[in-house]
């Protein structure tokens, strides 16, 4: 790992030592290895802090005050050009998942602040499903694809860190004031990470959905109607995945 590298991928953990196993061999699996790996465990009581000992990551092993306070430790060590988060459990899609984005980046014409792909979501240990991500432009409507498949320029994040008052919703919150003044944007049409279901952000939808709608009112990207329209419609898609899940993911899924 050195200051040079092209990525820095951040890890947060508690008590999931097989899904940080599973993360660790994605990201050793990668054929591009320009990047540095950043594990914050919340002070696990399993044989996580055991197994950190034999890594090479840069790791921190303490109890700390929430996924969020978690992260915003790994943005103040992280020393790599592009910042990816992606959670115990969570993986890149493929061995050149890396490689792909490092060649988009080096040939762009554009210096990216800000990179986002589409998504599997892993709904059993042998199905995914292509959750194409929507256009960034309309950030009202919600994540627009999972925060495992964005990037964040370091510099352009400058000092911006995920505000710790929203337990579910922080991300949707960091990523829409983060867009707010910037213009350099690419978007790669392909899967970037697969996402482990039933993490604490669907375990909690009702309180992601709530703060979402605050986080639209606070940064004034839709009127009062428009808020409680989108409030609203969230709901009913949520009911329709836990009653319907077929039709659900014939809306949602690309294939």
């Amino acid at each position: 790992m050195t200051q040079s590298s092209l990525f820095t991928i951040i890890t947060i953990t508690l008590n999931n030592l097989n899904g940080l196993k599973n993360t660790a061999a994605s990201i050793h699996a990668q054929t591009n290895q320009d990047l540095e790996w950043i594990i914050i465990d919340g002070g696990s009581n399993d044989d996580t802090p055991e197994w950190l000992k034999k890594t090479n990551a840069l790791w921190i092993s303490k109890k700390d005050n929430g996924i969020y306070n978690a992260m915003n430790k790994g943005l103040k060590l992280a020393n790599g050009k592009y910042i990816l988060f992606l959670n115990a459990g969570d993986t890149l899609a493929a061995p050149d998942t890396l490689a792909e984005l490092a060649e988009a980046i080096y040939t762009c014409s554009i210096v990216p602040d800000f990179i986002y792909g589409d998504a599997l979501e892993a709904l059993t240990t042998k199905e995914c499903l292509y959750k194409p991500a929507r256009p960034f432009s309309k950030p009202a409507l919600g994540m627009f694809t999972h925060h495992q498949s964005m990037l964040y320029r370091r510099e352009a994040l400058t000092d911006m860190h995920y505000d710790e008052k929203y337990k579910i919703a922080a991300d949707y919150d960091l990523t829409v004031r983060f867009l707010k003044n910037k213009d350099k944007i690419l978007y790669l049409p392909v899967p970037l990470c697969i996402f482990e279901s039933g993490g604490i952000s669907q375990q909690n939808a009702q309180l992601g959905r709530k703060e979402q709608m605050q986080i639209r009112k606070e940064n004034k990207i839709s009127n009062t109607f428009t808020n409680a329209m989108i409030y609203t419609i969230q709901n009913l898609m949520w009911k329709i995945r836990q009653i319907a899940p077929n039709f659900y993911w014939r809306i949602k899924s690309k294939k």
